[in-house]
């Protein structure tokens, strides 16, 4: 965990802005601005009404930009496909942000749902989605997490070692069923990301190397409870350009092309890791070029082996649910911090942190932030947003412009904050983690319940319960 001292000061990147309360167009919601009197809006609601009816800390996600946002992946993978006479399937990664509410809105707008643990598995049951559309990964599934999903019927498991192909054809046996599976592999494709994020190098945890592909698929094939369906790659997360996927696909379609000499391979799935704007200088690449790049590749490369273009599948998670969430926070304190003798920095405080955004302190990522209840003529100050947290590292915004008249009981807001918040939410410091409000047509609801110090509580068996007579 990186520190605030070891950070730059001031990163080459962040340029002082000539208004330090803009709104970037790319990193905000399709439906943010800011009224009138100045006040943030989100989905056409003016945030200090959200935040006096739900509090802070709090996620806002806005539904109608989640289900835009699926049904524009959807038909980009779909139309990139129909151009070379085949197919595409489109999961949502749950894993970037799940809850039964999400679930449903992005299978009514024709996705799929990939999910990698049993409590994920049991969130989309729960929702109502059908288990032949789901698709369950995962490294170490549990016995009874592959027991559920083979009783279920989940659509795909996705395999990730030899003693896993055993215990799912096992599973399948006992109940006298066929189980579909795909084989994950790593290509030895490196996106250029951060290095815990990158999932496809040869000496990490996920998958079958390409040379130890081909043993896992006859090990498949050779159990009547199971059904080879294809092979699964996932190169990273948060990448722009297509040149890692077009390189990965050019090594995969090589491997399934020779496994069509022992059987059907019907399907090739290339995973996600599509980037977003979390800042002013991010510049993700449209999804249409995306899906159009990437498949292009994959046709190319099945003509030059002359075999047919498998039906594809694409897992895009952050790309989907995180431009539509911004979380609001309400300033505690204000601190002037000499950096330098040149150099002034505002501490900004905040009633969150780490606990409700790890990704600053785990992957040294960067966000932005507006004062959200006000606009400001004050000129534009150098800030770190900091939560509240026993860390130096709990930092949530590293380096930010915000005007210099940032006072306590202002709220802030940090948008991009949809995809990896909410799920890598912790009780550090036993601090509640914050409820999700849905923002559509006008009204806000909450969808996941924040919790309370009672709720932690309620855990520790060795809180004094009251008697019968005190209760009474």
């Amino acid at each position: 965990m990186s520190t605030a001292s070891e950070r730059p000061a001031v990163p080459e990147w962040l340029e002082v802005p000539e208004d330090a309360n803009s709104l970037t167009a790319a990193v905000w919601p399709e439906t943010a601005g800011r009224g009138d009197d100045g006040a943030l809006r989100i989905g056409g609601l003016d945030v200090r009404e959200v935040v006096a009816q739900f509090g802070t800390p709090l996620y806002v996600l806005d539904e109608d930009v989640v289900r835009a946002r699926a049904r524009r992946v959807r038909a980009a993978f779909e139309h990139a496909a129909s151009r070379h006479g085949g197919t595409a399937r489109v999961y949502y990664a749950g894993k970037a942000f799940l809850s039964t509410e999400v679930v449903r809105w992005v299978t009514d707008e024709g996705l799929r749902v990939d999910v990698a643990t049993g409590g994920e598995l049991a969130v989309a049951l729960a929702a109502g989605a059908d288990p032949a559309q789901l698709g369950l990964h995962g490294n170490n599934k549990l016995l009874p997490e592959i027991a559920r999903a083979v009783e279920v019927g989940v659509g795909t498991l996705v395999v990730d070692s030899l003693v896993e192909i055993e215990r799912v054809a096992a599973a399948a046996a006992e109940r006298g069923v066929t189980q579909n599976v795909m084989v994950r592999v790593n290509s030895g494709v490196h996106a250029e990301t951060h290095d815990f994020l990158a999932t496809a190098h040869e000496d990490q945890k996920f998958g079958f190397a390409l040379t130890d592909a081909a043993d896992a698929v006859a090990r498949i094939r050779s159990h009547p409870s199971l059904r080879f369906v294809g092979l699964h790659c996932h190169i990273g997360s948060q990448i722009f350009g297509t040149a890692g996927f077009e390189e990965s696909a050019a090594r995969v379609v090589d491997l399934h092309a020779r496994l069509l000499a022992g059987g059907d391979v019907p399907m090739l799935n290339l995973g996600g890791g599509f980037g977003i704007a979390y800042t002013s200088v991010d510049d993700p690449t449209p999804i249409e070029e995306l899906a159009g790049g990437i498949i292009d590749a994959v046709a190319r490369e099945c003509g030059a082996r002359g075999i047919p273009l498998p039906e594809l599948a694409f897992e895009p998670g952050r790309s989907i649910v995180g431009p539509a969430g911004v979380t609001l926070y309400t300033v505690g304190t204000v601190k002037p911090v000499r950096v330098s003798d040149e150099l002034e920095r505002l501490y900004v405080s905040v009633d969150g942190g780490m606990s409700d955004n790890a990704r600053p302190a785990l992957y040294g990522a960067h966000y932005s932030a507006r004062v959200a209840s006000r606009t400001s003529a004050a000129a534009p100050a150098l800030a770190r947003v900091v939560g509240r947290h026993c860390e130096s590292g709990d930092i949530v915004v590293d380096a930010e412009y915000l005007p210099g008249d940032v006072t306590p009981g202002d709220l802030l807001a940090v948008p991009a904050t949809g995809a990896y918040c909410h799920s890598l939410a912790s009780n550090y410091n036993y601090v509640p983690r914050p409820p999700v409000v849905a923002i559509a047509s006008g009204e806000a609801r909450l969808i996941v319940r924040g919790e309370t110090v009672d709720d932690l509580l309620a855990r520790d068996l060795g809180v004094a319960r009251p008697t019968v007579e005190e209760s009474a």
